[in-house]
């Protein structure tokens, strides 16, 4: 596949009140981060240049060792209600070069197929979209609690599994935004392609020590085909 003129963006933020550094905590043997930064690595044909925005110098110091390039995130956008469009975007507006599209990796989805981004990146291609998202199917029957009774709201009581409407959900695993979309403070446009991942990575998403817990048993169980 000929290389875009795309860059790979990793947001990392230091601070994490449910797991404390959690971008650095380690799974098979190695820091959340890096499996991002080597998926990136490991797609250079797609995109060569992978950007890591942190505010925190023990991940700076890792990432450097890995040969990847640092923006430093500054404290106003570190926070816990920082989005994650406010990083991309300082991102772009600190880089001398302009890029057509990013592609966004969240160190908190490590696990990813082999091939994810390179059939993600045909679609966006082919379909011509302003963003692309990442989604998997919902098979649970989900409903509310309301003053104390609960109320069915995917489906209707008695009503079989496999006769539910179809419902996804945004699994993190990947992001591909045309650049525009960032500086206008959007990830995803009008024009947004879901592109469905249905591989048990997909359920991985990691913010507690369960999470990791359980990525390192689906790490440890299936392989990245």
């Amino acid at each position: 596949m000929a290389k875009g003129n795309s860059v790979f963006i990793i947001p990392a933020r230091g601070g994490s009140k449910r797991l404390p550094g959690k971008n650095l905590k380690q799974l098979n043997g190695i820091p959340l981060i890096a499996h991002s930064i080597n998926f990136a690595k490991q797609n250079s044909d797609i995109a060569e240049d992978i950007i890591v925005s942190t505010d925190c110098n023990y991940i700076k110091s890792f990432v450097h060792q890995m040969g990847v390039t640092v923006i430093d995130r500054p404290k106003e956008i570190s926070m816990d209600n920082s989005t994650t469009v406010s990083a991309l975007k300082h991102v772009l507006t600190c880089l001398d070069k302009n890029y057509d599209e990013i592609i966004l990796l969240q160190p908190t989805n490590p696990l990813r197929p082999k091939e994810l981004l390179r059939k993600a990146y045909k679609e966006f291609l082919e379909n011509n979209c302003d963003s692309l998202m990442t989604v998997s199917l919902n098979d649970k029957k989900l409903g509310k609690i309301k003053d104390g009774k609960y109320e069915p709201f995917t489906y209707k009581m008695g009503q079989r599994s496999q006769d539910l409407e179809p419902l996804y959900y945004e699994n993190g695993l990947l992001y591909i935004s045309k650049s525009d979309l960032i500086l206008n403070d959007k990830i995803l446009g009008d024009n947004n392609f879901p592109f469905i991942v249905e591989h048990p990575f997909a359920s991985v998403d990691i913010d507690t020590l369960e999470d990791l817990s359980y990525a390192q048993f689906i790490v440890k169980n299936y392989s990245d085909e």
